[in-house]
């Protein structure tokens, strides 16, 4: 409260202070309850695999998806080799969404995400289209039953620009958020999987998963998320040291938020590796914050299980169900898009898609 506002509580008698305690508490009542899901709000290829969907209401008055994509023939592990991002539009946001282009193809080795462009969040500030992703380069070799450390540990934070929904992109020849130069660092190891959102203040707010070297091997570890703060879109951004979405025991708790500000309040989906948050199991959880910087789970933050309801009463089970990416209109959540895998050996080429899920906030 700024010294003008107490000035006035004590001139004129009025009570606001537990008014405004309630406004910034109001994140741990807030809930997101998902609706059953239409059939036709799949995105699904007979010849690749699809993954992590970021919508977009553009400026056409049509909805844009952009997503992961890698052809089946290489294995899902190719995701971090082969993946490409891929530009779909529907006329619903529901959809059913048609391929119409790709906004990131593989631009040769010596860039920094010449060979792989993935886990996409589409943003529009100012005027612009923004593509934050996950880029790296690396040998270049497909090995079907492991992951591929190279490309794995060279993942990197960028983000392209257009002026409209079908591009061209521009890309940048470095990273927007790279690894620290300090080996004891929470990200000295790889940075991946951005979330970003503007703030009250203006200034880019942006989450990412970061993996460190403390753990050693080749995987290292742990992994854990970080915030960094920008005054523009395409940074510089400032990392903050403090990791968040944290849990007591796990070296892995978190995985996939995506951020969003709402009513002067902060927000985060997150998938739950463990059970950490929700207490069942891997699942979707929700947080909240005050400031962008300190993250608490809501009051109830269990957003779904591993499952899908269907309009139809069908219920279908799932091995994975995760990069949670909203739909959001006139400043609202109203579309859940959700990668999904219902194999029991995902390794295997099968049945991966993306669903969108209606949903209502309360």
């Amino acid at each position: 409260m700024t010294l003008k506002n107490i000035l006035f509580v004590l001139i004129c008698g009025c009570n606001i202070l537990p008014a405004l305690s309630q406004e910034q508490d109001s994140g741990k009542h807030y809930s997101i309850l998902l609706n059953p899901a239409d059939r036709q709000s799949v995105l699904q290829s007979d010849d690749y695999y699809t993954w992590g969907a970021s919508p977009i209401k553009g400026d056409d008055g049509l909805y844009h998806l952009y997503y992961s994509r890698w052809k089946k023939e290489y294995g899902f592990l190719a995701w971090v080799t082969h993946s490409e991002v891929a530009h779909a539009v529907s006329k619903e946001a529901k959809g059913p969404y048609r391929f119409s282009d790709l906004a990131l193809p593989a631009r040769g080795a010596t860039y920094w995400d010449g060979l792989n462009t993935h886990n996409p969040t589409i943003h529009f500030f100012d005027g612009k289209y923004y593509l934050y992703y996950t880029g790296n380069t690396g040998d270049g070799q497909n090995m079907k039953s492991s992951l591929n450390s190279s490309h794995r540990n060279n993942q990197r934070i960028g983000v392209a620009v257009s002026n409209s929904p079908y591009g061209p992109w521009k890309r940048f020849d470095k990273p927007l958020i790279d690894v620290s130069a300090d080996s004891t660092a929470h990200d000295a190891l790889m940075v991946a999987n951005p979330s970003i959102t503007q703030m009250t203040d203006g200034k880019y707010l942006m989450v990412y998963k970061a993996v460190a070297k403390k753990n050693g091997g080749i995987w290292g570890g742990p992994v854990v998320h970080l915030c960094a703060v920008s005054d523009s879109p395409t940074g510089p951004f400032k990392k903050h040291p403090t990791p968040i979405f944290t849990a007591t025991g796990s070296d892995f708790p978190a995985e996939d938020p995506y951020i969003w500000s709402q009513d002067g309040m902060y927000y985060a989906i997150v998938k739950d590796m463990h059970g950490s948050f929700t207490g069942k199991g891997r699942s979707l959880t929700l947080f909240y914050s005050e400031n962008g910087f300190d993250w608490k789970a809501v009051e109830s933050p269990l957003v779904s299980v591993l499952e899908i309801h269907w309009k139809d009463g069908e219920v279908t089970p799932l091995v994975h169900l995760e990069r949670p990416q909203l739909l959001i209109e006139d400043g609202k959540p109203v579309m859940l898009f959700l990668a999904a895998d219902a194999m029991d050996d995902y390794s295997q080429p099968g049945n991966t898609f993306n669903v969108h899920i209606p949903i209502r906030c309360e």
